[in-house]
């Protein structure tokens, strides 16, 4: 398709779509075109996991680079202007200001955000509520990474410890590869009515370092929940601060 692009349909939506052919990641030769074609594909299991929550975008507008040579990005919250207008939007109020963050929450959408190379999508552990509110979580999450000397088994290791906690207290965890080195544990929690949690965040992030804690007592020599860089050489960071309302994870 030509570099100029061209006004395509999707799902009732008129959206220009641009530089088709142009190589986002070298490595492996993958276009922005590819790149649109696989978001429309795995829709139907990523919006249920996006949907409700403001969305924060790390884009790479001129490609991601290579390994040796990696291309800058940068993250954003404000809605991008110019941006279609049936792109739903939700604000959120900042210490400079207030903010409209966009919600993926169909295949248009998500087709857009592939365009402006938003190649990773951020979301808070909450959903908006029905009357547009910050809603209570209803995931708990536990970020593990790991520090040098430690790689992706040592992350697993912790998971499977984690796990085993956490099916004890009758949450089913799942695991999911951060796109990095380490592993994000996710656990759905007990939802009200209007599909938000029944504990705050700050109680889940209670309970996400207390579990945290726990592991570290126990496995001290592979498990850390203290950020400082000093102690996690050969160790698993396990970040509970992630359930923190105003933080996010990267979204599957």
């Amino acid at each position: 398709m030509a570099s100029g692009g061209q006004v395509v349909q999707i799902d009732g939506r008129r959206l220009r779509v641009t530089n088709l052919e142009k190589v986002v990641y070298p490595e492996t030769g993958t276009t922005k075109g590819e790149i649109i074609g696989y978001v429309t594909r795995v829709a139907p299991v990523m919006l249920p996991l996006l949907r409700g929550r403001p969305v924060t975008r790390k884009r790479w507008v001129e490609g991601v680079g290579t390994a040796d040579a990696p291309a800058s990005a940068f993250f954003t919250k404000q809605l991008e202007p110019g941006a279609p207008e049936w792109i739903r939007r939700m604000p959120i109020e900042h210490s400079d200001g207030t903010k409209d963050y966009p919600l993926a929450e169909d295949v248009p959408t998500l087709v857009w955000l592939a365009q402006v190379a938003a190649l990773e999508l951020h979301v808070p552990q909450w959903r908006f509520t029905p009357s547009g509110g910050r809603g209570r979580p209803d995931r708990l999450v536990l970020d593990l990474d790991p520090g040098p000397g430690a790689g992706l088994a040592e992350c697993a290791e912790v998971a499977r410890i984690a796990r085993g906690i956490l099916t004890g207290m009758g949450l089913d965890p799942v695991p999911v590869t951060s796109g990095s080195k380490g592993i994000h544990l996710y656990a759905a929690l007990p939802v009200q009515e209007d599909g938000t949690g029944t504990q705050t965040s700050e109680q889940a992030s209670a309970v996400a370092r207390e579990l945290a804690r726990m592991i570290e007592a126990d496995h001290p020599d592979l498990a850390t929940s203290v950020m400082s860089k000093a102690l996690r050489p050969g160790k698993v960071f396990i970040d509970w601060s992630q359930n923190n309302a105003s933080k996010t994870t990267i979204a599957p």
